[in-house]
């Protein structure tokens, strides 16, 4: 059926992509971004069409609007940005956050809170389920982000259980894919970034960090799915095989690829999937120097409480959703390595 439904931080990496899926799905997408990170460029294409409206607004303040479904998404993803304005950052998670959910509450809206694999921290088990309180510091650099968050769960379910809100909570693992700012410091662009130019690639420690990274259209398929699933559409309330306990389509989800590999692994891939672009005739590349092995990474320190590992548990996805992801990363990593390309040959990077 279709809907109005609202992105907030809409025109940003997450945001956009949903937002076109969310278009071509028909329904009425209504985009609040204040474009601190986001950019109006990631959903200039439906600007003029008259089921897409973009508002100017930052969601620490009130707006008054009638919507159908919710999709919070607003704040600053990596840490090179929430870290540059670490209050604002807490006042997005909280304020805006709460903001939200009077929305939902008054409109009765259904509300999905984009939370993060960094409410577990620097986590002590792995692969992180849904059950697992995490192991944070909450006085330390990365605390704006991984803090607000959980308040923002904390909110969430505030509104559940005293007003009955319909909420859903999708914990939201490394992704990558096309439009990822290339400049925010998270390891994927970074890398990608580098290896386009023929730099060594810069590796923070010693490269035995573990990842887990979902590609972007994965993503959004497992948020729809956790937008969109209801209480009736469960098999009779099935127990949940990994947590021993009722599935609940309310109860926090997580989404991302469950696939670990260390940094340094990471790295290789880059490399094979940038060789082979420039072995296909890539005109951009041609002129790239053919870096050395030993020459092709930089070690630098770890940053401080930057996590170890980093693995999701996705049975209750697979459980409440049937969703897990289906790209390749080799495959996810070329489709972002030619967004980029295409960006250098426009001169737009």
């Amino acid at each position: 059926m279709r809907k109005r439904i609202l992105v907030t931080g809409g025109a940003g990496f997450l945001g956009s992509h949903l937002v076109d899926r969310l278009m071509m799905m028909g329904h009425d997408v209504l985009v609040l971004d204040n474009f601190f990170t986001g950019q109006k460029l990631n959903v200039s294409h439906w600007i003029g069409h008259p089921n897409f409206e973009l508002v100017r607004h930052d969601v620490v303040n009130p707006i008054m609007i009638e919507v159908d479904q919710i999709y919070h998404l607003a704040c600053p993803a990596s840490p090179q940005h929430y870290q540059a304005n670490q209050i604002k950052t807490i006042k997005t998670n909280f304020m805006g956050t709460s903001n939200m959910l009077g929305l939902a509450k008054r409109t009765k809206a259904r509300f999905l809170l984009a939370s993060t694999s960094e409410v577990y921290g620097d986590p002590e088990v792995s692969p992180q389920k849904e059950t697992y309180n995490g192991n944070v510091n909450q006085t330390g650099p990365r605390a704006c982000y991984d803090e607000g968050k959980r308040v923002a769960e904390t909110l969430t379910y505030g509104y559940h259980y005293q007003d009955s809100v319909d909420v859903r909570v999708a914990r939201i693992f490394n992704t990558y894919g096309p439009r990822i700012n290339p400049f925010d410091g998270r390891v994927m662009s970074n890398f990608l970034i580098q290896a386009l130019k023929g730099q060594p690639l810069t590796v923070y420690g010693d490269g035995s960090q573990t990842r887990s990274f979902c590609f972007i259209h994965d993503l959004i398929d497992g948020m729809i799915a956790l937008m969109n699933v209801k209480d009736d559409q469960m098999v009779e309330r099935i127990v949940d095989p990994a947590h021993g306990k009722m599935a609940d389509v309310h109860l926090p989800v997580n989404l991302g690829n469950s696939k670990e590999f260390t940094i340094r692994q990471l790295v290789d891939v880059i490399f094979e999937v940038v060789d082979s672009l420039r072995q296909a005739g890539e005109p951009a590349l041609q002129h790239l120097p053919v870096l050395e092995a030993e020459d092709r990474v930089q070690y630098l320190p770890m940053p401080v409480d930057d996590p170890r590992q980093r693995r999701p548990d996705i049975e209750r996805a697979k459980t409440l959703l049937n969703w897990e992801p289906k790209w390749e990363l080799k495959d996810g990593i070329k489709e972002m390595a030619l967004y980029y390309i295409q960006q250098i040959k426009t001169g737009q990077l």
